[in-house]
């Protein structure tokens, strides 16, 4: 995992939840991410998980009484670039929204003047209690970020609101509040995954895309300020938090969809894979396997070329997945499609490309008649996206 949190300092407040177990697992994702984390308990969060387990997760000292360490309150929220608070109770937020200081996890939030991300978790019944609604509102007003809480199975056996959100929304949450905002103002607007040509009720031609990189490209443009729209064909993956999301199957949907939300958009991130062909008849049932010969086959509508027929457009970057790195084949899509950028991934080589957790590409540009070629390392998807989304950035710019 990247160092997105690399010197980066964290404080996490636990409170008194039964969720209090799986703060290690978010402490686990923050320090994955270089980040350092002190940690500071209630007394009651001690009844749910060990102090001990917190200091050796955390790799500092876990502070509870207000006089282990004098001004320890102050040091900590002087030190500090974010506060997390979770598990956060019902108790904790009426008391933060209220002022009140009596223990040293809350003196401490009080004199933080960071950003504080909180996640609650409590029985649905706490949770829509009109004093706690309105200290979350309070809370909200004054800038402090609320993860989940989310539906689900509580502890009581009840179903309802108050289950505390996963560690990856949590991790994400800290990350995108410690992320420059330099794409603030940019509407991306983001195709992945493959689409489907269907043959009958159940066949149809489609390709080994994940849309792994496309989710990657929304995941880090949201987190860098931009609004997001994410167009996806069929994955298997869980979307990342973003805008506005749509689901599409075919190639024609996926077209329909771009250019109903293209005229907002200022960067067009074309990092689908629609398919080529598709069947030139559809079957309405299953069709036995000895009724039928061959398939005959046609071309589905290229969106690419779709945008590059349009008076005002957006900053396109299309991708070309190739067997080899052939620059040459992408030059000619880049002036053929009028792109602005396009971005090379070899399909063949090993842990690149459609359904690899890591990519290796060449971004490819021109400027005035020239063209300009960047080749990465052998990086995540995640990292990719960020330096795609720089090189955009810079493009931008100086357009």
């Amino acid at each position: 995992m990247k160092d997105f949190l690399k010197n980066r300092k964290i404080l996490i407040g636990i409170t008194g939840s039964i969720a209090a177990y799986k703060v290690l697992e978010i402490i686990k994702l923050l320090k994955e991410s270089g980040a350092e984390i002190f940690p500071v308990m209630t007394e009651k969060a001690t009844y749910f998980v060990t102090p001990l387990s917190i200091e050796i997760s955390c790799g500092n000292k876990v502070l509870i009484d207000m006089f282990q360490e004098p001004l320890s309150h102050i040091e900590l929220a002087k030190k500090c670039d974010l506060f997390l608070i979770v598990p956060a109770t019902a108790n904790l937020i009426n008391k933060y929204a209220c002022g009140i200081a009596d223990d040293l996890l809350t003196t401490t939030l009080l004199a933080f003047r960071g950003p504080v991300i909180i996640a609650p978790a409590m029985n649905w019944r706490m949770y829509k209690a009109s004093q706690v609604q309105k200290s979350i509102d309070y809370l909200k007003n004054i800038g402090v970020e609320f993860v989940g809480p989310e539906e689900g199975c509580l502890a009581c056996g009840e179903e309802g609101i108050g289950r505390l959100v996963g560690a990856e929304k949590i991790f994400e949450a800290v990350v995108s509040a410690l992320t420059e905002k330099d794409l603030k103002g940019q509407h991306v607007l983001v195709t992945a995954g493959p689409t489907r040509g269907y043959i009958d009720a159940i066949r149809f031609i489609t390709n080994r895309s994940s849309g792994k990189m496309g989710y990657a490209l929304a995941k880090i443009a949201k987190r860098r300020g931009a609004k997001v729209t994410l167009i996806s064909g069929p994955s298997n993956i869980e979307p990342p938090e973003v805008d506005k999301f749509f689901r599409v199957e075919t190639t024609e949907e996926m077209l329909e969809k771009v250019m109903e939300s293209i005229d907002s958009a200022t960067i067009l991130l074309m990092a689908a894979a629609p398919i080529d062909f598709e069947p030139e008849k559809f079957y309405n049932t299953k069709i036995d396997k000895n009724s039928i010969n061959s398939i005959s086959l046609k071309l589905c509508p290229d969106i690419l070329k779709e945008v590059s027929k349009l008076k005002k457009k957006p900053f396109t970057v299309g991708f070309s997945a190739e067997a080899g790195l052939n620059t040459e084949r992408a030059k000619r899509k880049l002036r053929e499609k009028s792109l602005d950028m396009i971005v090379l991934n070899d399909i063949i080589q090993k842990n690149t490309g459609m359904q690899s957790d890591t990519n290796q590409i060449i971004m490819l540009y021109k400027k005035g008649n020239k063209f300009f070629e960047e080749k990465t390392e052998l990086l995540p998807k995640e990292e990719i996206a960020s330096l795609i989304l720089s090189k955009i950035k810079e493009l931008k710019v100086g357009k």
